[in-house]
């Protein structure tokens, strides 16, 4: 049977969340083999081969995912982990930086329009960030959906998706502040509120992180994504 590579990667999370490790690596290898892996392929098969105990190859899994995307931000706080277990903390240190980035700002006009024609209006603008970021462009796509949250600020998913862009981009705070919105006004949006813990992690905050990953494993203890992120806090110390 011809599995897809998306189906692959969704059995390799199935089985990250058994805990079953060595079964995760061995369907991302399959993947890999195949020649159709990509980015969040190898960010799961270097947190696979972490929490297997094998830090050397965690690391080589996680550079493979940032030669892919050097702007994967996951991927470079949890290479500064694995650094840190191999005790390489100037290393951690420097990968650390580079996922904190930077910060900036952004201005607002409310426009008057009607607000079925400015539903249509955000997703529209929401479509052409994505072009642009297809194009390559963040800083592009980030205004467009700057533009779509001021016709639609009640569109949680589009403001989700502005903060993944705003962390992509290395605005930090910005996507802090978009992440603790949404956490507001949806707690339910869990993955948004795990995101929120890496954006505090990423500001420097990593007691806030830690609080906020700590809540949702409370309210649900099958969250592996939580889990995993306290374990990868505790194991490198979150520094």
């Amino acid at each position: 049977m011809n599995v897809s590579s998306e189906q692959l990667l969704q059995q390799a999370r199935d089985r990250f969340a058994l805990e079953d490790y060595y079964g995760c690596v061995h369907l991302l290898e399959d993947l890999i083999e195949s020649g159709r892996a990509f980015a969040d392929a190898y960010h799961l098969l270097g947190l696979a081969y972490h929490f297997a105990g094998q830090p050397e190859r965690a690391l080589d899994a996680l550079d493979r995912a940032l030669a892919q995307n050097p702007r994967y931000l996951e991927a470079l706080m949890h290479r500064g982990i694995v650094l840190n277990a191999l005790g390489r903390p100037e290393e951690a240190s420097a990968s650390f930086a580079a996922a904190r980035g930077g910060g900036g700002g952004a201005g607002a006009d409310q426009p008057g329009i009607a607000a079925h024609h400015a539903a249509k209006l955000a997703n529209q603008h929401a479509e052409l960030a994505e072009a642009y970021v297809e194009a390559g462009s963040l800083s592009q796509a980030i205004e467009q959906y700057r533009t779509a949250m001021r016709l639609g600020p009640t569109f949680l998913d589009l403001r989700y998706r502005l903060a993944r862009l705003l962390l992509d981009a290395g605005r930090v705070l910005e996507a802090r502040e978009e992440l603790a919105l949404i956490a507001r006004e949806r707690p339910g949006f869990r993955e948004a509120r795990a995101t929120l813990g890496l954006a505090c992690f990423l500001s420097g905050d990593a007691a806030g992180a830690r609080d906020v990953w700590r809540q949702l494993l409370e309210e649900s203890p099958g969250d592996v994504r939580a889990r995993a992120y306290l374990a990868l806090l505790d194991r490198g110390d979150g520094r």
